[in-house]
């Protein structure tokens, strides 16, 4: 289960009030280096909420029925994955996470 250090919707200074959140064991999406071993404990359902939270804090517009179930889509502004604009802490953390769910063969 996947457990919050600080709420949703924590605010910071960069991009313009994006939000961050920041998860147990790994810390901040923005902020910290998530690492390989702490992401290949966790399971796939938490891998992808976590991946996909990094791109709604980036105003990612969700189009499958899954991601409009857990993400609000009433604040997305970018309907192109590949166009989300993000940090380099936070596209390393989305390139690690994926790397996580290929070795733990998550679909």
């Amino acid at each position: 289960m996947l457990k919050f250090l600080l709420p949703i919707g924590f605010l910071i200074a960069l991009g313009g009030g994006a939000r961050a959140d920041c998860f147990d064991g790994l810390g901040c999406t923005d902020t910290h280096r998530f690492e390989q071993g702490a992401l290949r404990s966790m399971r796939c359902s938490d891998l992808w909420y976590i991946r996909n939270r990094i791109f709604d804090e980036n105003g990612y517009c969700f189009r499958t029925a899954r991601g409009q179930v857990n993400f609000d889509n009433s604040d997305c502004w970018e309907r192109d994955q590949s166009r989300v604009r993000m940090s380099a802490i936070e596209r390393g953390n989305v390139e690690a996470i994926i790397r996580a769910e290929r070795a733990l063969g998550c679909r």
